[in-house]
This record gives structure tokens, C-alpha cells and sequence, in this order.
């Protein structure tokens, strides 16, 4: 993260230094994707494990086994690659007697099973992201265990900032000078100009976001804010600010929202996301030489968001 914005802290100083992803079984992801199978249709679903694998090219080897389109192949979110993660997939079937799912083979690549439905599955359709996460270092054995509780208890009453995470930056945040090049004119395959702009997006609400954190209004509305409702993609304008919706906020069942800007001069359009996230199910306990975290987050959150609220890493 050296190449990217010293971005505001909620909660004060990290309370430790510690490593994350020392190897893909310390950074578990689990989709939580809530469907009652039809047993029928055109389109195998498949609750895949992958480990240190990126879900496109998981979804290109299913395509290749299915002998299918890349396009035929669906699933709701791109997941972490250096990581355990669980996520569905959907493959439409080339011929009715479909594809046999047991002779697959990919490396670090796990069907656990398989599912028949008459629809392909959407991109964001689950409704979040269960996450186990190992920290470990030298620290973790001087850790103040009332000091965590402390943070973790504050995390869970008022979530936390909802910053787009570093791996949106790519590498050295690589991803921003892409989307600067873009908005030069200069011309990219089709998902390298979405990385990009996405990158540049996403650095002026965290921008933008981490200017609220300092004012201390992140977590508040604001006349003319745009609000979100808890768990929804449903957004309202703030006409009136009024006691009833100051309490709504503070009970976490609506959320200020930030912007990801337009871009007028390649169209794109305004969209806004919330400037706060809420954390919930979190468990802690050291096991194996870590401290290892459990909580759940909605989709389109950055676990490395709530880690930097409690450690440096």
C-alpha cells in the first residue's frame, strides 16, 4: 500500500503489527449466496474450492471441460487469489446429458458439489462474504486481549469506514496509472480499460470517504447526502434531515453514501456506494501461533478494510 493515500483511520492507531496471507489457508472466504435449486434446467451450478486461483481463470477451465463459451460460465464475484475460497458456479449444459463434473481437473481447484437450476447465475447476487483470517507475527504474543475485544466490540456496534481495499489498486497500485491512461485516449483490451477506470473511481470515493473520516461524518448523515439502506442496493436522496433518519443511522439500518464520479468523457455514469460497512458475526481466538478472526461482510467489502482498523500488516 505504499503507493496509494495515507487514507483516515476510524478507530485510532493499529493496535499491532502482523502478517496476513502467509500462506492461502490463512484467508478463508466463503460466498454466502442464499438459492432453491430447481433440478432441472440447462445450467450446472458448482460450489467450487479454489486455493490460490483467480476466479476468471477458474471459470475458463470449467468452460474448457464443459466445452462451453467462457460467457456461458457465471458467478456472482471475483474472489481473493491468495486464498481458500468457496464460491458458486454456473455452467450452461452443451448437451442434455451435460458434462461429467467428476473427471475435472484443475490445479488447486476442488468441485464440493454440483447442482442443476434453469438459470445461469448473476454477477452479484450473493448477499456477502464470510471471511477466517490468520494473523500472525512477534507481536501476537504481547497482544493486549482487552485491547482486541475492545476494537473488535467498537467494530461491531458502528462498522467501519468502507474503503475499496489495495488489491482494487492493483499491484505498486498499478491499476491507477492504467486508469489514467485510459482518460488519456490511449486504447486497452476491454477488461484492462474496466480495471483501470474502476481504479480511478474507486481512488476518489476512497478520497473522498477518508475526508469524512477526519471530519468525523462518516458514520452520520449530512443535509444532501444520498443514503443507502442496509443490505440493499436501494439509494434515496436527503431531502430533510430529520430525527427519525439520524436514528436510522445510528441503529446501522441506513448508511451515508459517497461517489464514484462520473466520467463524462468515456460514459460513465455517477454511482454511489456507502460510506460505512457493517461487520458482523465477528469471533476471535489464537490457535496455532495466530490470532485468528471470523466476521462477515457484505458484498462488494474488503476484509483488508476491517484488518486496518485493528492492524498494521
Amino acid at each position: 500500500m505504499s503507493n496509494l493515500p495515507g487514507w483516515a483511520r476510524a478507530l485510532g492507531e493499529p493496535l499491532f503489527k502482523c502478517r496476513i496471507r502467509s500462506i492461502p489457508d490463512d484467508f478463508v472466504v466463503t460466498e454466502q449466496l442464499a438459492i432453491e435449486f430447481s433440478g432441472e434446467g440447462e445450467h450446472d451450478w458448482l460450489w467450487v474450492e479454489k486455493r490460490g486461483a483467480n476466479t476468471a481463470w477458474v471459470a475458463d477451465q470449467l468452460a474448457k471441460h464443459a466445452g462451453v463459451s467462457s460467457r456461458d460460465v457465471g458467478y456472482s464475484g471475483l474472489k481473493d487469489r491468495h486464498a481458500v475460497t468457496r464460491q458458486w458456479f454456473s455452467v450452461r449444459r452443451a448437451t442434455g446429458e451435460g458434462s461429467d463434473w467428476d473427471s475435472f481437473v484443475a490445479e488447486g481447484v476442488e468441485i464440493l458439489d454440483s447442482q442443476r437450476h434453469q438459470r445461469k447465475l448473476k454477477r452479484g447476487a450473493h448477499r456477502g462474504n464470510t471471511f477466517q483470517i490468520a494473523l500472525r507475527g512477534d507481536d501476537i504474543e504481547r497482544l493486549d486481549e482487552a485491547q482486541l475485544v475492545e476494537r473488535l466490540g467498537r467494530i461491531a456496534e458502528g462498522g467501519v469506514p468502507n474503503y475499496f481495499g489495495e488489491q482494487r489498486f492493483g499491484r505498486e497500485a498499478g491499476n491507477i496509472e492504467l486508469g489514467r491512461a485510459v482518460l488519456a485516449g490511449k486504447r486497452f483490451p476491454r477488461n484492462k480499460r474496466s480495471i483501470g477506470i474502476s481504479a480511478i473511481r474507486s481512488l476518489q470515493f476512497n478520497d473522498e470517504l477518508s475526508a469524512r473520516v477526519e471530519a468525523g461524518t462518516w458514520n452520520r448523515i449530512l443535509a444532501d447526502d444520498t443514503v443507502n439502506l442496509d443490505g440493499s442496493g436501494s439509494v434515496f436522496a436527503v431531502d430533510d434531515l430529520t430525527a427519525e433518519l439520524e436514528q436510522r443511522c445510528s441503529e446501522m439500518d441506513i448508511h451515508p453514501c459517497g461517489t464514484l464520479p462520473a466520467l463524462d468523457r468515456i460514459g460513465v455514469k455517477a454511482a454511489h456506494r456507502p460510506l460505512r460497512m457493517r461487520v458482523s458475526e465477528i469471533e476471535w481466538q489464537r490457535r496455532d501461533d495466530a490470532v485468528w478472526l471470523e466476521f462477515q461482510l457484505p458484498k462488494g467489502a474488503y476484509a483488508t478494510t476491517v484488518l486496518r482498523e485493528l492492524v498494521r500488516y
